[in-house]
């Protein structure tokens, strides 16, 4: 399985989207340092939007979606952008 399917299982299961989406963006970061060659799953962006992101502060969305794939970042993840929403707010996407 790869990872950006892990990552939109476990943000499925967690916060049951009405939208998401996992872009895998490690292509446009090739030679960002010297072990990233830009190949593989190393920079991810992740587009959501769910009902339990109502009343939440933007920081503490994103906390609970780091805190949900700290696993994936121990592993090797690179960087994680996170664009998180709840229904009706306006996003650029």
């Amino acid at each position: 399985m790869t990872l950006q399917t892990r990552i939109e299982e476990k943000l499925t299961a967690a916060f049951a989207p009405e939208r998401l989406s996992v872009i895998n963006e490690s292509h446009l970061h090739a030679g960002h340092q010297p072990d990233i060659t830009g190949t593989g799953e190393t920079h991810m962006r992740v587009r959501i939007v769910s009902a339990m992101f109502a009343g939440m502060p933007r920081l503490a969305r994103h906390r609970a979606i780091t805190e949900l794939l700290k696993p994936e970042l121990d592993a090797g993840l690179h960087a994680l952008a996170v664009e998180p929403a709840a229904p009706g707010e306006q996003v650029r996407w």
